[in-house]
């Protein structure tokens, strides 16, 4: 049994647009922006309060700008399997997070439990699922 939840929302912004980025979705959400360090930034308080997700932006290589969800899980490679079985692909491992494809082609994150407030919003996933 693992769980697992929708947590974040990740705007990936160019270097060269990263500052403008923070600026447009700060002031868009009426949030403020919390460097988390010169690469991340998270806008404050979950959207929905506890178990909510978070917006985030990211500072990449230009022709990676995109926009991608965080899954977070207390069970990285139970998701990973989970996932893999409903047709995702693994893209690549980076740290402790992994880097999928849904059957659709689009890119999201599997990450380890990071939130204080998991595992509420979770789903209870048994063995066979």
């Amino acid at each position: 049994m693992h769980r697992s939840r929708l947590t974040s929302i990740l705007i990936d912004c160019a270097a060269s647009d990263y500052e403008r980025g923070i600026e447009f979705w700060r002031s868009a959400f009426g949030r403020e922006a919390i460097p988390d360090d010169d690469r991340y930034a998270t806008l404050k308080g979950p959207f929905g309060g506890d178990g909510g997700l978070l917006v985030g932006l990211q500072r990449v290589p230009r022709e990676q700008r995109a926009t991608h969800l965080d899954i977070e899980t207390d069970d990285v490679g139970a998701e990973v399997s989970r996932l893999e079985k409903l047709g995702a692909r693994v893209k690549a491992r980076v740290g402790k997070h992994v880097v999928m494809t849904s059957p659709t082609d689009h890119a999201f994150c599997i990450v380890p439990v990071f939130r204080p407030d998991f595992p509420a919003g979770a789903t209870e996933w048994g063995d066979d699922e």
